[in-house]
């Protein structure tokens, strides 16, 4: 299978403006302290973590994908025809990979943390949806980084609202021990204790 080449941001708008109105998804993912390595292991350093960043991009995404890279440490993805739940998944084990195989001299807090934002559900043109998995990315930088989360409109209500910030920072760690998202681990929740009282429904 081809692996997709890695558009600079002109082609790759003009990419998603070729995919008309069909259904995808956007991801928008940075780079985890990124610049800690060119500072600490130089620039070559730097553009070999990006190369990387780039191979595992290509070789891990499904066919029809298209990436980008928009910025310094900043890569766009193109899902077409793609659920966000299920581009969700797909960037975990993303992260999961590069987290696996890192170089070992690379700092401890590099990673990548990435937002998601799905055509129609939460955007139509480009620069709403990238807007919105901008806004994704900026959530999973807050929550702990080296994360993927989708994007929430504010109509809708966050976990944080409900539950105390030490429950909240015991969920994270949870979630990282067991390498699972804070979202699956309170959907597995939710689902048991639906379970346990279905005779109340």
């Amino acid at each position: 299978m081809p692996r997709p080449e890695i558009l600079s941001r002109p082609p790759f708008e003009e990419a998603f403006a070729r995919l008309g109105s069909a259904p995808l998804t956007l991801g928008v993912l940075d780079l985890d302290h990124f610049k800690l390595v060119n500072d600490t292991l130089g620039h070559s350093e730097g553009d070999r973590v990006l190369k990387v960043v780039e191979r595992l991009l290509s070789g891990s995404l499904p066919t029809g994908s298209v990436v980008g890279r928009v910025g310094g440490d900043e890569y766009a993805v193109l899902l077409p025809e793609t659920a966000a739940e299920t581009a969700l998944i797909l960037f975990d084990e993303v992260i999961k990979h590069f987290h696996i195989h890192r170089d070992p001299q690379w700092p401890r807090g590099l990673g990548l943390s990435v937002g998601l934002a799905a055509r129609p559900a939460h955007a139509t043109t480009y620069d709403d949806l990238k807007r919105a998995a901008d806004e994704a990315m900026i959530r999973a930088k807050r929550e702990g980084r080296g994360r993927a989360c989708i994007y929430v409109e504010s109509k809708m209500v966050l976990k944080s609202n409900y539950y105390p910030k030490s429950q909240l920072e015991r969920l994270s760690k949870l979630s990282g021990a067991l390498g699972r998202t804070e979202a699956s681990l309170l959907r597995e929740a939710l689902d048991d204790l639906i379970e346990k009282n279905r005779a109340e429904l």
